[in-house]
């Protein structure tokens, strides 16, 4: 028998509370498989398993407030548990889990299956896809075989280590679905779209030709699928009938979407959130954005946008107003010696922000490397929880969709957020005489707690000089 106890939870903190046990008595563990979480003021502790066993007993129940070193519970070693987190062997075939859903997840929700009981698969063909807070998952099979039994439904929420489903190994099992693979990627000139894309179109009645994919090579994502199925088609008068007998649909909010939802209503109550407005003149930008462009692309093969130069300018306006790249931790205010600048994109699923690390080290060329590598990933869904996390600073750009105006709110517990808009061509006074210029409204929301007025309309005045004159960002002025 092995003790699970209560690890150090840090300088000063001696006591936390059982938040979720990820596993009960009787559930076979692999080694450093997380068995459950503990929850301090200042942190959340997982606490892994330390052998591969089988979880005999419980002694801290959810709830219950634990002091350092104290039991958590008992380890019984041996048994079929094995140091892998997707399948465990077991009398009756092989226990697919929750795979690992990232830094600080502890759940998600069981989106869709693509298998049904009794339905043969090849190894690493999808069986399932989960939802997080953040991304989507999608759960391959450890082996070839048959799914015997679902054990989590559509719609049922699953701890990181869950048991999701049982399947009896076959290796004769492979020939029908890798056949069929065989087939679709044949159908589909040599590529193969997500499975969850797949059952999306049949369910919505869509074949691939009526999708436009936004994939590797053309492959059609979930997201692509509901882009399409929301784009309008013309009506026969039987299908507006049946359109005014029902005129209303109840959709349960996805996990992303009740995530976003809550941190933007929490930012609205926390912090002490304002917005001051600036408008930049973009003609120097988009000059020399168009004389070097295809140099640009040439050299370093990507393509030359406006955000590098915003967030270029951004580093530069942050060195002289730091707190703008503060945030608030109880009664300290933290300061970062780095630029960690979060870029909110939107996908079909909603918005998400993915930040580039270290921007402020980082040449144009660098950051527009980046900003397409993360781009892409947050098309197809495939964003990590270490590609989101850890931003002092957002940009967000409501331009791309038309936006004159805006005010954006703040992504806590960062202390500021700037946002762009719309080019538009606008009559401007410049020496005396009425001129045609490319002006962009530019919106800085930060927190008021520690950001004074002073310091907000300082950083928007550097981003629109250092915009107006790019010079500027070379001579560090």
């Amino acid at each position: 028998m092995v003790d699970v106890r209560v690890p150090t939870l840090g300088e000063s903190v001696t006591e936390a509370t059982i938040a979720t046990w990820f596993k009960k008595p009787g559930d076979s563990v692999a080694t450093d498989e997380m068995l459950c979480e503990l929850e301090t003021d200042k942190v959340t502790v997982e606490v892994p398993s330390p052998v591969a066993g089988k979880l005999s007993e419980i002694v801290a129940a959810e709830g219950d407030a634990v002091g350092v070193d104290a039991l958590l519970a008992i380890i019984s070693e041996g048994g079929e548990a094995t140091n892998s987190s997707t399948a465990f062997n077991t009398d009756d075939g092989v226990d697919v889990m929750v795979p690992v859903l990232g830094e600080s997840v502890t759940e998600a929700t069981v989106s869709t299956w693509f298998k049904s009981e009794g339905d043969a698969f090849s190894a690493d063909e999808m069986l399932c896809e989960l939802e997080t807070d953040k991304v989507s998952v999608e759960v391959p099979a450890p082996s070839a075989g048959i799914l015997t039994k679902i054990i989590a439904n559509i719609g049922e929420t699953v701890g990181a280590g869950g048991k999701l489903a049982v399947i009896a190994p076959s290796p004769a099992a492979t020939k029908e679905p890798l056949a069929v693979a065989a087939l679709q990627e044949t159908a589909e000139g040599g590529k193969k779209n997500a499975p969850s894309a797949e059952k999306l179109m049949a369910e919505k009645g869509l074949t691939p030709e009526q999708v436009i994919g936004s994939g590797r090579d053309g492959r059609i994502m979930k997201g692509d699928v509901m882009k399409a199925t929301m784009a309008p088609k013309p009506q026969t008068a039987a299908p507006i009938a049946a359109n005014q007998a029902a005129r209303e649909e109840r959709v349960k909010m996805t996990r992303l979407r009740q995530t976003i939802a809550r941190r933007l209503k929490d930012s609205q109550n926390t912090a002490a959130m304002l917005t001051t407005y600036n408008e930049v003149d973009m003609t120097e930008v988009m000059a020399l954005r168009n004389e070097y462009k295809d140099l640009f692309f040439k050299k370093h093969g990507v393509k030359l946008g406006f955000m590098s130069f915003f967030t270029k300018a951004c580093n530069h306006a942050l060195k002289e107003v730091p707190e703008v790249n503060a945030e608030i931790d109880g009664e300290h205010i933290v300061y970062k010696n780095y630029v960690n600048m979060g870029i909110a994109a939107g996908t079909p699923t909603g918005l998400v922000v993915p930040v580039i690390k270290d921007a402020q080290n980082m040449s144009f060329s660098a950051i527009e490397q980046e900003i397409g590598r993360l781009g892409a990933l947050a098309r197809d869904g495939k964003l990590s929880m270490a590609d989101m996390q850890g931003g002092s600073f957002t940009i967000s750009n409501g331009g791309i969709y038309g936006s004159l105006m805006s005010s954006p709110i703040l992504n806590p517990p960062q202390s500021g957020i700037l946002g762009m808009h719309k080019i538009q061509n606008r009559p401007m006074a410049i020496k005396g005489e009425v001129v045609i210029r490319p002006m962009m409204y530019l919106a800085l929301s930060y927190d008021h707690r520690i950001v004074d007025g002073k310091g907000a309309v300082t950083f928007l005045v550097r981003v629109k000089e250092a915009l107006e004159d790019p010079r500027r960002l070379l001579m560090d002025l």
